[in-house]
């Protein structure tokens, strides 16, 4: 991973005729947001769901690449004719599309000459310039151009590559985060959770989202800072208001 910078964003682009119809459960947002924040302090500050339509993938890379310091796409990258993320960042970008050479001869080395058919050799295809996000469960890599990474759509194959992305990332400063669970409804301490955000501010910022589990009816209370000092002082602040409102902390 290169030098780390302060503030660093990006946008998941999800691009999927059959995440929009509902015959596939998208996975991969919770998947990359969480390994973003986590593991290389990148906020995720947008994320789009779009169908295999060319004119609507070009509009959405030109766009977000502007907007953001990079842009991760899942889906698209496969071997049939509805898979155009590839043509289609070629266009957005204004890049020849056509064969990688590594590419091509990693899945040829995969398949063996004589199962390397077209459908296959057409995941060699990529913009140009591009550099390879290798795969280490299906051969087919992933890639690279500008600030846009293209991803597969298949979660299992997404997750074993993302280590390979980490290269040409920015590392941005560490996000940290902690989580309390309260026996109330977030109309109890609604009032309460907005003085506290008001108080720090930017510095930090508190979200409250309510669950029924196992019985228990309750609000998760989570706070994130890139100061860990600051996440103690809320937590003070938040248990002075459980004493006050005599609410009960969750074990879940």
């Amino acid at each position: 991973m290169k030098k780390k910078n302060k503030k660093v964003n990006a946008a998941i682009l999800i691009i999927g005729n059959e995440i929009l119809s509902g015959r596939t459960q998208d996975k991969n947002t919770a998947f990359l947001t969480n390994w973003l924040n986590s593991k290389c302090g990148i906020i995720v500050n947008e994320v789009r769901i779009i169908p295999d339509v060319e004119k609507i993938i070009i509009h959405n890379i030109k766009n977000l690449s502007k907007k953001f310091n990079y842009v991760f796409t899942t889906g698209g990258i496969g071997p049939t004719h509805d898979d155009i993320t590839a043509q289609s960042i070629s266009k957005a970008f204004k890049l020849k599309y056509g064969f990688n050479k590594e590419a091509y001869k990693i899945l040829e080395n995969y398949y063996g000459i004589k199962n390397f058919n077209d459908g296959r050799k057409k995941m060699a295809k990529m913009p140009s310039s591009a550099k390879l996000i290798y795969n280490p469960s299906s051969a087919a890599p992933g890639f690279i151009v500008k600030n846009v990474l293209s991803l597969p759509g298949v979660p299992s194959i997404l997750n074993s590559m993302i280590e390979n992305c980490k290269k040409f990332l920015v590392k941005g400063k560490s996000i940290y985060s902690k989580t309390l669970n309260l026996h109330t409804v977030e109309s109890n301490i609604s009032k309460e959770l907005g003085q506290i955000q008001k108080k720090y501010n930017t510095k930090v910022e508190i979200g409250s989202y309510p669950f029924f589990r196992l019985g228990s009816v309750g609000v998760s209370v989570v706070y994130r800072s890139e100061k860990k000092y600051l996440l103690l002082k809320v937590y003070k602040d938040l248990m002075k208001l459980t004493k006050s409102k005599k609410i009960k902390l969750l074990n879940i």
